[in-house]
């Protein structure tokens, strides 16, 4: 059985990484997802999260917002609305935001207004934690 299998994962925007890949740990729907080459199929949806490959030995990281994956067992496909690596997030712009969306959870809003505003504070919160993974 190969070591490896192929990964593809496509933002909304670019196809941010095609290679092959010995692990991947994403935040599922239901929690932290392990996936080695082998894994059995499945499909499920991707909350806003860290997702993590390991290519040639070594572990990569970025921030993913929502979207699915696809696993069967010699490839998955990750399919996402934003896909970003450490050094690819602007601080300031996400310290902004997630000022940005506590000041507005602080307003009177109708509950579409409030998941909405939630939903911006995690992908926020979500691009600094993974920011900080290039100084690792």
């Amino acid at each position: 059985m190969s070591r490896t299998f192929h990964l593809e994962i496509i933002a909304s925007d670019r196809i941010f990484f095609q290679g092959e890949c010995e692990h991947l740990v994403i935040t599922a729907i239901d929690g932290l997802l392990g996936i080695l080459a082998g894994h059995e199929p499945l499909v499920t949806s991707l909350p806003t999260g860290e997702l993590k490959y390991m290519t040639d030995g070594e572990w990569h990281y970025a921030a993913i917002s929502e979207g699915f994956i696809e696993v069967m067992p010699d490839r998955a496909v990750i399919l996402a609305d934003s896909c970003e690596l450490p050094e690819e997030i602007d601080i300031k712009r996400a310290e902004e935001a997630r000022e940005r969306a506590e000041e507005m959870l602080r307003q009177k809003q109708g509950i579409r207004e409030y998941y909405e505003t939630q939903a911006a504070l995690n992908r926020a919160i979500n691009r600094l934690k993974i920011s900080q993974k290039k100084f690792r």
